[in-house]
């Protein structure tokens, strides 16, 4: 069971830790004292240029949650005037809202099934999709720190010729053949919810190297008006428009939303940079532990041996429903947080299913039926991993 501030009750080990530690409370604390701007302002500037320094992307904005990044990145493309088409691929195996903007927005999703190692997309039921679709845009998710095959999608995404969107949520800091996740795609999305391996309480990231979906960006984020946008920019605008700029100070030019964040917010964000790099590299040893200790079980793995993984939840598949339901009972008796992988197979969800019918998706219903959630936190040590692993494997035993 998990409350509010995302601590669960009840449970020794636990799916997500406390991101945020003591010294950095009192941090916090003290910036209060100091009687801080509160509002939108340079503290989000600098966590944005910090952001890109980092992720090594051109541009960035800070926003509300993931699930704003997931909208702001579906609509920019609608506003871009670069679509052939209204078509979308979108992955079997994600996070609701990594879908649910194409619904909203009037796009034609088609669901891709998961790849059976990575849960990426599945290559041979895409490049299916895309012969017979051929649609405008592919949305990928780089699923709980495991890259997809991006050799292949990068060919596929060549030879179809479609614009790229990567939910890059539940993966920060993964790199797969020296290539940072969230700088595959021609957008990529990023949460800062409680409990990722970087938080700032809650937030997202909107990253790219294309300045016309930058401005966009900025524009729909800040209520649709042309405030953030750089003074040339702006310009254009006041001139495309006919705008008298002097009597009226605040234009809208696009339909936006108010997905701005805080400072405070930032501010955070900025402390969580400080030490990202060793979240991202603890649970990065922590899942080739996992690994170790579960060679004879299946599970979520890296087509690159050598792929930094910035593990959220380490994945187990179980034999069938009945096999997880006994392991998940045996961890919960030793004060293990688990749970099922429900986001194995979107295709099974009502706001899918009752628009769309029920897909033929056998590698997502596999992970949807028999996939469980164990923890990894930065936190952990190997006795905790093999202490976990091993109720795991007397469970399976039994």
């Amino acid at each position: 069971m998990e409350n509010q501030s995302g601590k669960s009750s009840g449970f020794k080990y636990r799916l997500f830790g406390d991101p945020i530690d003591c010294g950095e409370i009192d941090r916090i604390v003290a910036w209060f004292k100091n009687e801080p701007q509160f509002e939108h302002n340079t503290l989000i500037n600098q966590f944005e240029m910090r952001w890109n320094e980092w992720l090594g992307r051109k541009f960035s904005i800070f926003c509300g949650s993931g699930s704003c990044a997931s909208l702001l990145m579906y609509n920019v493309l609608l506003l871009s005037g670069r679509l052939k088409n209204k078509k979308v691929i979108v992955p079997a195996t994600a996070w609701s809202t990594t879908v649910s903007p194409a619904i909203q927005l009037g796009f034609e999703p088609v669901m891709c099934d998961s790849d059976p190692e990575t849960f990426g997309l599945d290559l041979k039921h895409l490049e299916s999709l895309l012969l017979s679709h051929n649609p405008g845009v592919v949305m990928m998710s780089q699923v709980l720190g495991i890259p997809n095959r991006m050799d292949e999608i990068l060919s596929l995404k060549k030879r179809y010729e479609f614009i790229l969107l990567e939910d890059a949520s539940s993966s920060l800091g993964s790199v797969r053949k020296g290539v940072k996740v969230g700088t595959f795609g021609d957008l990529a999305s990023f949460s800062f919810h409680y409990g990722n391996q970087l938080t700032t309480i809650d937030g997202g990231m909107v990253s790219t190297d294309d300045p016309l979906y930058y401005h966009l960006l900025l524009m729909l984020r800040n209520n649709g008006s042309s405030e953030d946008l750089p003074p040339e920019v702006h310009e254009v605008l006041v001139r495309q428009y006919d705008i008298d700029d002097t009597e009226t100070p605040v234009v809208f030019y696009e339909p936006g939303y108010n997905f701005k964040s805080t400072n405070l917010n930032a501010f955070i964000g900025l402390m969580q940079m400080e030490k990202v790099d060793w979240s991202i590299n603890r649970r990065s040893d922590n899942y080739r532990h996992y690994l170790r200790n579960f060679a004879n079980i299946r599970v979520q793995k890296a087509d690159d041996p050598d792929a930094t993984v910035s593990n959220l939840h380490f994945v187990i598949l179980c034999k069938d429903r009945l096999e997880r339901l006994a392991v998940e009972r045996s961890l919960a008796e030793k004060q293990i947080e688990t749970k099922i992988f429900s986001a194995g197979n979107l295709g099974r969800h009502p706001f899918w299913t009752h628009r769309y019918g029920h897909p033929k998706l056998a590698n997502a219903d596999r992970l949807f039926e028999t996939g469980l959630l164990i923890p990894n936190c930065p936190t952990m040590v190997q006795g905790n991993i093999d202490f976990i692993s091993e109720v795991v494997l007397q469970a399976i035993k039994r």
